[in-house]
Formats: structure tokens, sequence, C-alpha cells
């Protein structure tokens, strides 16, 4: 087990606080080299299994963690639940190969905020953290496609017309623009009103939905015809 904090270039206190889950130490080591240049982001621990990933986010509280899908003792889809049921909630990105559309599935549908894929560059990593502490999705190009294709041909427990039944007008405006991919600045800047506004629209959006995270609340969208 590598528990490491690192505060290299952080300083403030308003760094993003990043957690790595992955069982090899290649990927931590690369990870590591790339986020701990940057001021704004601080590595604050690393696990090698799922049930690590818990219990140091529940002691480091990150903002992000980063959480490899195929791990030993627990694996990431496996610790999704426990560690999106933690006060405050970290935004989880799963970190995977090419192809594990199937898993990639499982893990929005769990309630985490997007996906990575292993080899991306080291600029794409920074965005992808970056865009996860603000709440917005992280989907890398190389899968989307074949990922939002199954989810929309999944279904649902129940007809997606009748989980948006309970929205408000304006609800239903930020639900389109989720389904466009748009972050909460966008939105706002899309309706004149503040990202603080947005985020209690996307909150209760999810709530009345069911929705695990904005990513299942766009691919709703989608699915309820809301997309023009």
């Amino acid at each position: 087990m590598t528990d490491q904090t690192n505060s290299a270039g952080s300083g403030a206190g308003s760094a993003i606080r990043v957690l790595l889950a992955d069982d090899e130490e290649m990927i931590r080591h690369a990870i590591r080299l790339i986020l701990r240049h940057v001021d704004d982001i601080d590595v604050v621990g690393e696990a090698v299994n799922g049930a690590e990933a818990v219990r140091l986010t529940a002691e480091h509280r990150p903002d992000v963690v980063l959480l490899d899908i195929r791990m030993p003792v627990l694996d990431g889809l496996a610790a999704i639940e426990p560690l999106v049921a933690l006060d405050p909630r970290p935004q989880v990105v799963m970190l995977t190969t090419f192809g594990d559309d199937e898993n990639v599935t499982r893990a929005l549908r769990a309630g985490a905020t997007g996906f990575l894929l292993k080899d991306e560059g080291s600029h794409e990593l920074i965005r992808a953290v970056r865009a996860a502490a603000a709440g917005d999705a992280v989907l890398s190009p190389g899968v989307t496609g074949a990922v939002i294709q199954r989810m929309l041909s999944g279904g649902g427990a129940a007809a997606p017309e009748s989980r948006v039944a309970g929205l408000t007008g304006r609800e239903r405006e930020v639900l389109v623009m989720l389904g466009d991919g748009l972050s909460n600045p966008e939105i706002g800047r899309r309706l004149g009103i503040g990202v603080g506004t947005v985020k209690t629209h996307v909150r209760s959006i999810l709530e009345k939905t069911g929705c695990g995270g904005r990513v299942q609340a766009g691919l709703l969208a989608h699915q309820a015809g809301l997309m023009g």
C-alpha cells in the first residue's frame, strides 16, 4: 500500500485534492509525475485496491478519485457505491483501457462522473481532473460513442418520459444542456444564472430522476426525447 501526500506546488488550500487508485505501480507513478507539477492539483493519497480507496477517501476527503476498474480485493466497480455515498461525495473518474465499454457503462450507471483512457496525454489528464472537480462530466473521446449507444439501448427501470415528468421547466432546460455536454459555467451563461444556481438545479434533477450523475442525466435527456 502506498499512502503519500504531495503538496508540491499547491500551497493554497484551494488546490484540487486527488486520490489515485490503481494496482499497477507504473500507472500510479506516471499519473503522479504528471500531476505533481500542476499548481492547482494536489495528490493526497494512493491506493492499490478498491477497499483501500474507500478507506483513504474517507480519511483524506479528496475532491476527485481516479479509480481503476480492474483491481484486486475490491475492484473499481464495486468501490463506486461506497465512494459516492461518502459525505462529502468525491467525483469518481474511472481509469480504463480501450474496448472496456461494458464496464465503463456499468461504472457510469453506478454514479461515476466519467472515464478516462489510461493512455491519454498529460493535458487530457489535467483537464479531466479539473473538469471533474468542477462537477462536469469527463468522457474520453476514444470510447464515448460506443458507451453512449450501450447506455441508450439499455433502458431503465422506468420509462425515460416518466422519469423527467416531475421536472420544472427550468430543470428541463438544464437537463437538455446536460445532454449537450455543457459545463456548469456554460449553462449559467446560457440561462443568465449563477453557477451555484446551476448546481442546485443539477442536484434537483439527479434526485428527481434517480440518475447517479450528470453523465446519466445527459443520456436520459436523449432517451426522453428532449433533445429536439
